[in-house]
Order: C-alpha cells, then structure tokens, then sequence
C-alpha cells in the first residue's frame, strides 16, 4: 500500500521479451498488485512473465494484437476490479524509472488530483538524454495537445501515469482510443469531464527499448485522435445550446 491506498500497476507490453523482466523486477515493494496485459506478442513476452515467482503478477492475455490503448483498457478493468484505489502505468520497455513512481502517486492518492502523468520534459538535461526527433517531436504534439484539450500538460505522449478509480468510473475506457495516440485521447475525455490533471517531472529513459510510434502516428494519426478531441469538445458546447445538435462523425484513417 501507498499511504493507505491500495495500489496497482498496469504493465502493457507487446514482443517485450527482451526488457519485460526488467520492468517488472523494478516495480516497487509498496505495489500491492502488478496487471501485465500481453496484447498478443509474438515473442517469448509471455513466458518471461510466467517464470517471475511474484505473487503480485497477474498475467492477461488478448487473443489478438489490438494496441497499446485497447491493453491499457483491458488492465484498468482488470486491476480497478481487482480492488485498486490507483493504478498506474509502467510501459514494459523498462523506459518509465520507478524511483519516480511515488511522485506521481502522491496527487492522486491524497486526492489532489485525479491523473497525474509524467513530465520528460521539465525533467533536468531532458534534452540531452532524449533524442532530438523524440524530443521535438512531444514539444509538437503536447502544443498540439495542449490546444485540443484545454489542459496546460507540457508532455502529453508521456505514458508513465497514475488514475483514481473515481476518474477510471467515469471515462468510457471502451471507448479509448486502441493505438498510440491513446494518451492524447485520454486526455481530451479527462478535460471534458472536469477532472483535475497535474504533471509530474520523471527521468527520461532511453536504452533498448524500440519505439512503435512512427512518423505515420506523429503526423496522421495523433493529428486525427485530436481533431476528435476538438470535436468533442464543440459538440458538448453545441449540445449545451438549446436547440442545436451534433455534427456527423467522421471515419477515423486507417
């Protein structure tokens, strides 16, 4: 437990077999239970998961790829049924330091706010650790970001997070967008709730790992999950005029 709250964390990993160990060795003894959501590697991910004597570890398999948001998804079901107060998110390409873990924790769980994510960016010599693609490329899209939702976050694509239960009640996570740009559409459903967003500064992390965000995602897809958010946004105004209506959905790229 973290002071007084019971807490859990959600490990998405897809062909991880190479850092998942790393990952989760590393998790805190204070993490009551540890989600690893296996969303249908093709590597060993699985069985390197299976061979760790940790009781905490609940291991969940989906029956076909579906992304990194569709995973998370699945284990903030998973762990917030299970009996979580927080639940946060440890990627399982060992980039996200546990020594940053309680800070993030600690807003949520004296209820300060609701979802605290984390901050590379403010973090010192954030540019000299991060490569300069990486690192312009979140200035980009937390601008982006920053606009669609209306929240002052400085790293939006940073997935290194902690949510209440009382927020994970309340977002329609079936609804989250599947892929990459799941943390900018989170963000737009916690902003249009009203629920409070802090940002917390944790230590980038760069080593093994191999990133699954292309320039397809950076510049096409993310792009779209916000014009969404925008969407969203001016219907929920529209709707709350008298007599006005929604605009048509449009079809997302594929």
């Amino acid at each position: 437990m973290f002071h007084g709250a019971r807490v859990a964390v959600i490990v998405p990993a897809y062909n991880e077999a190479l850092l998942i160990r790393r990952t989760l060795v590393s998790v805190p003894a204070f993490v009551d239970r540890i989600v690893v959501i296996d969303d249908h590697s093709e590597d060993a991910t699985a069985a390197r998961v299976s061979e760790l004597a940790d009781p905490r570890v609940e291991l969940v398999r989906h029956d076909r790829n579906r992304g990194v948001g569709a995973a998370l998804a699945t284990g903030y079901r998973a762990a917030f049924a299970w009996g979580a107060d927080v639940v946060a998110v440890m990627a399982g390409d060992a980039q996200m330091d546990a020594r940053d873990l309680p800070a993030l924790l600690a807003p949520v769980v004296s209820g300060e706010v609701d979802y605290a994510k984390g901050d590379r960016l403010s973090w010192p010599e954030a540019r000299a650790r991060m490569p300069f693609l990486r690192w312009l490329g979140n200035h980009t899209l937390s601008f982006l970001t920053r606009l669609a939702t209306g929240l002052s976050v400085r790293d939006s694509q940073c997935g290194y997070t902690a949510m209440s239960r009382r927020a994970a009640e309340s977002v329609e996570l079936e609804q989250l967008w599947e892929g990459y740009g799941y943390p900018n559409d989170l963000l737009g459903r916690l902003a249009a709730l009203g629920f409070a967003v802090r940002d917390v500064p944790v230590r980038p992390v760069y080593g093994d790992e191999r990133s699954g965000i292309g320039w397809r995602h950076a510049l096409v897809i993310i792009p779209w999950v916000l014009l969404g958010v925008v969407r969203r946004r001016a219907r929920a105004t529209i709707l709350a005029a008298p007599g006005r209506s929604a605009g048509i959905e449009l079809a997302p790229p594929r």
